[in-house]
């Protein structure tokens, strides 16, 4: 599944530093605005402890991790919304992305320049929700001119529920708030899908802090995480230059030794992916045999013939059941062999829900 977050975030506050850290693409990270005039995309493997027990136990051919694509998105300013600097190409980038990485500078630096003069998250924060506010409300004006008509004066009642409900996104956008915040069902949202509204999609707030702040925070996270509790969304702590300098290394014992000196016991960019993994709603699902060990990407709340459709669609077309072994069982036991000896294998149908963490293999026919 190939799902995408995108990275945004004023000029100069990390976010193209992050991203190479992030991926095996490069993006131009300088000291001046609008360094990347292009979206980079990079695709960047979920670190998964459990493909790696799985990896140790079964000893594949190949092992294949799951995958998510990061898009780095040019800075913006102010007025994007009108098509100021990059706006256009900016909103149009993020439009395409099914998540937000929002990445905020907390750090104090008097060498990096920001766009404003000053730093001051809460406020750089503010200035992208009012420009994607802005080119929502415009977005949500034009279709309720559209429909208001066939509202009004008509029998269309699909017509009558969509104009209901623009009407209340509408007023919640103009008082200056996103529309994942309105107060309307999943349903409801459902009806103006088609939209693609920019304030809709998930997001994760990154605070950028200065090595010293990694592990406690500073005045300027707390003022991020005091102005995003009611937005229902996470807060990531992450030092940049921190992760820039892990990159580096060659291999992942001198990793370790990094961040042990620094008293962490991950990378920030491992939490990010992971962080990241979760706002996109996903989960995991293994095939394990000889020839390769894979971690499959699905939504959470997927059935089983949907799972199998993310394989092969000849898979879900030809469904007709599942094997599946919890994670734990194939551990404990350590093989499939052993799983079937003890009875722990399941045969489940079409309505099974695939758990995450579940080994399946698939019987169909087409």
């Amino acid at each position: 599944m190939a799902l995408q977050c995108g990275i945004v975030g004023l000029p100069n506050v990390g976010k193209s530093t992050l991203f190479n850290c992030l991926s095996n693409a490069k993006a131009q990270a300088a000291n001046f605005p609008f360094c990347t005039i292009e979206p980079n995309v990079g695709v960047i493997t979920v670190p998964d402890a459990r493909l790696n027990t799985l990896t140790d136990l079964v000893k594949p051919q190949r092992v294949v991790p799951n995958t998510i694509e990061i898009v780095d998105i040019a800075g913006l300013v102010k007025g994007a919304s009108k098509g100021e600097g990059l706006g256009n190409q900016f909103l149009g980038n993020i439009r395409n992305t099914d998540a937000i990485i929002h990445v905020l500078r907390c750090f104090d630096d008097g060498n990096v320049v920001h766009v404003d003069g000053s730093v001051d998250p809460v406020r750089d924060k503010e200035i992208i929700d009012t420009e994607l506010q802005l080119k929502d409300l415009d977005t949500v004006i034009k279709r309720i001119q559209k429909v208001e008509k066939m509202a009004k004066t008509g029998g269309d009642k699909d017509a009558k529920r969509t104009y209901e409900i623009l009407s209340v996104v509408n007023q919640h956008l103009a008082s200056g708030k996103s529309a994942r915040t309105a107060p309307i069902t999943e349903e409801d949202f459902e009806f103006i899908a088609d939209l693609a509204l920019l304030t809709v999609k998930p997001v994760l707030y990154v605070c950028n802090v200065d090595e010293a702040s990694v592990n406690t925070g500073n005045s300027y996270v707390d003022r991020v995480r005091e102005t995003v509790k009611e937005e229902n969304a996470e807060v990531l702590v992450i030092s940049a230059q921190i992760e820039s300098e892990i990159a580096q290394l060659d291999s992942y014992e001198e990793r370790q030794l990094f961040l042990e000196d620094l008293g962490l016991t991950e990378s920030g960019v491992n939490k990010l992916i992971r962080a990241a993994y979760k706002l996109l709603d996903l989960a995991t699902y293994f095939t394990a045999g000889v020839q390769e060990v894979r971690a499959w990407t699905i939504e959470k709340g997927f059935t089983a013939p949907q799972a199998a459709g993310v394989i092969h669609t000849d898979f879900e077309k030809g469904f007709i059941r599942a094997e599946v072994i919890k994670f734990e069982d194939f551990v404990n036991f350590g093989s499939e062999a052993a799983v079937k000896e003890a009875g722990k294998l399941s045969v489940e149908g079409k309505a099974y829900i695939v758990q995450d963490g579940d080994i399946m293999h698939f019987r169909f026919n087409v």
